[in-house]
């Protein structure tokens, strides 16, 4: 079967939006009835994401096989609506570790193991075989391949994979591989001028180094590329003008796939690649991809009209990069375009809620307090650690007392937990595990299969079932999930809810509505007698989609806009 590979590439500052471009291109194929998979390459000496601070490397995003993967992989998924393997995040580490596993069983015996060729050709190997599972509904190979090369070109960490990419391209033939370069065009000074250098110069490291950009993606301000600049980019890059595409800023993300069609790169990548003579598209699927991009357009147009507004805050410890909560921030981006509200976040860092921060900078707590008191909804998202979490108990007692829609994740449900022990059923020194290994009344324990040496890749990873207890047909979640009795969502925690305490818990109000299939596990918590107030143990973040919004951030949005009822009536 013909594949076809899109390789995407960065140059001059990493963060550049290699991710959004290549999650784009995806699309744009993918509405022309194609079967797109994507591949992300960190060369970084990590196996994988899972012990990386989220202040360092954004959020670690988690697969249905509890692969612990970069967030880049996240906007595959929801670009492409496809379910991806931890194989489809490729790093330094991984492919090391499987070379030098090679060595040791002989399998280079008499070789001297370097890393042209033994590296370079493990990489090729990597990225063909992942190329072939299938991702979608349909179980079928996918027909194009976008491989995503994080960093930026010339860096040293780098520099196996692209000389494995350049060996890749003659591996697979010209007319089956196809190169995208991400680059900046900065604007300098008073005068607002456009310079190209900083492009010329990375389009020289990466013909240097073997591989010539069939476009180049040029990111710019919001006025597009000046007058002149595209054709002076094409001269001195060696690329006709209609290979240049100016990727300016724009209002939201979803607007990008738009902004590329319009400047040609599908019918350009269909030639080049030659796709009409070597793919056969099915009439099913070529309809497919026109629903897909008619909803996509119109859901991009309503979000340009919407007007109603709806204020989220979100209460964690992560706060100075929003990256660290990319898939929450997307998952309440999609429940609110599906609700016609206009999205309006707030971010306060849960440790400036707390006591302390009254006396050491009064100014922030009060404005902190300012922002959680004015919120129509408040959300307390995952988390590892101490800082903060007093803070977080502050808010989930805010939000359960003046009955403002809350919804905690993973941890954010052991803090409401937390905080009804201590004041509603008189457990004043309730506490968990984590933060209190002595704590008298752990209310959050450690789950007993969780290695307590290892961290990588020891936790409770991957999509697990969630079962609605009896008589929980009328609770609100479980209508927002269709009124089925099983749920299947991602998890990734090593804690769990005290199953000693849940008698007492629900003799005062707080439901325990869906447990996991054991019944030991606590999944989902409701409280009584309130508009919204919600806590789940897995992550809804990690399946949300553009047309396919989370339940869970559902029920928020409705609850803050005052909808809820009306939604669950008509169900």
């Amino acid at each position: 079967m013909v594949k076809k590979y899109v390789l995407v590439s960065g140059g001059v500052i990493s963060g550049i939006g290699k991710g959004i471009i290549a999650s784009s291109t995806g699309l744009l194929l993918k509405t022309m009835g194609l079967k797109v998979t994507s591949i992300k390459i960190d060369p970084y000496l990590n196996i994988d994401a899972g012990t990386l601070s989220p202040l360092d490397h954004g959020e670690v995003f988690v697969l249905n096989d509890g692969g612990e993967v970069d967030l880049d992989l996240g906007n595959y998924e929801r670009y492409l609506d496809v379910t991806l393997t931890r194989s489809n995040n490729i790093t330094t580490g991984k492919i090391y570790r499987d070379v030098i596993e090679r060595e040791r069983k002989g399998d280079y015996l008499g070789k001297t193991v370097q890393v042209v060729p033994h590296i370079t050709d493990a990489i090729q190997d990597w990225v063909e075989r992942v190329a072939t599972i299938p991702v979608d509904d349909s179980g079928e190979e996918p027909d194009v391949c976008i491989i995503e090369l994080g960093g930026t070109v010339g860096d040293i960490e780098s520099a196996p994979f692209v000389e494995a990419m350049r060996q890749f391209q003659f591996r697979v033939g010209h007319e089956n591989f196809a190169l995208i370069h991400v680059s900046l065009v900065p604007t300098i000074g008073s005068v607002g001028e456009q310079k190209t250098k900083p492009t010329q110069a990375s389009i020289r490291d990466l013909r240097g180094l073997g591989l010539s950009p069939d476009l180049i993606a040029c990111r710019c301000e919001k006025t597009g590329l000046d007058e002149g600049i595209q054709s002076k980019i094409s001269m001195f890059c060696h690329v006709q003008p209609n290979q240049v595409l100016a990727v300016r800023d724009c209002n939201s993300v979803y607007h990008v796939p738009e902004l590329l069609k319009d400047q040609g790169l599908i019918d350009f990548l269909w030639k080049r690649l030659n796709i009409e003579k070597t793919i056969r598209i099915t009439e099913p699927l070529r309809q497919k991809g026109t629903d897909m991009w008619k909803k996509w357009n119109e859901l991009t147009t309503s979000q340009e009209r919407l007007h109603d507004t709806v204020t989220i805050v979100l209460v964690g410890k992560y706060t100075n990069l929003q990256d660290s909560y990319a898939s929450v921030v997307k998952a309440l981006e999609h429940a609110s375009l599906n609700c016609r509200k206009k999205l309006i976040m707030k971010w306060v860092e849960a440790s400036d809620l707390e006591p302390e921060t009254r006396i050491a900078n009064p100014v922030k707590y009060h404005e902190a307090w300012q922002d959680l008191c004015s919120a129509q909804g408040i959300l307390v998202p995952g988390g590892f650690g101490n800082r903060g979490v007093e803070g977080k108990i502050a808010a989930a007692k805010w939000a359960r007392e003046q009955k403002v829609p809350y919804l905690g994740i993973c941890l954010g449900l052991q803090i409401a937990v937390i905080e009804f022990a201590r004041n509603v059923c008189g457990m004043t020194d309730a506490n968990s595990i984590e933060l209190d290994e002595n704590t008298p009344t752990p209310v959050v324990v450690y789950m007993p299969e969780i290695s307590k040496t290892h961290l990588g890749g020891t936790m409770r990873l991957g999509a697990r079932p969630t079962e609605f207890q009896a008589g929980t047909e009328n609770s609100a979640i479980r209508k927002l999930y269709g009124g089925g009795s099983t749920v299947l969502e991602r998890h990734r925690h090593r804690y769990e809810i005290n199953p000693e305490l849940i008698e007492k818990f629900e003799a005062k109000g707080l439901k325990f509505v869906g447990k996991d299939e054991t019944g030991e596990r606590m999944e989902i918590v409701e409280l009584a007698d309130h508009p919204y107030f919600l806590g789940v143990q897995y992550h809804p973040e990690y399946l949300t989609r553009p047309l396919k919004p989370s339940a869970p951030f559902m029920g928020l949005i409705l609850a803050a806009s005052g909808d809820l009822k009306s939604h669950l009536a008509s169900l």
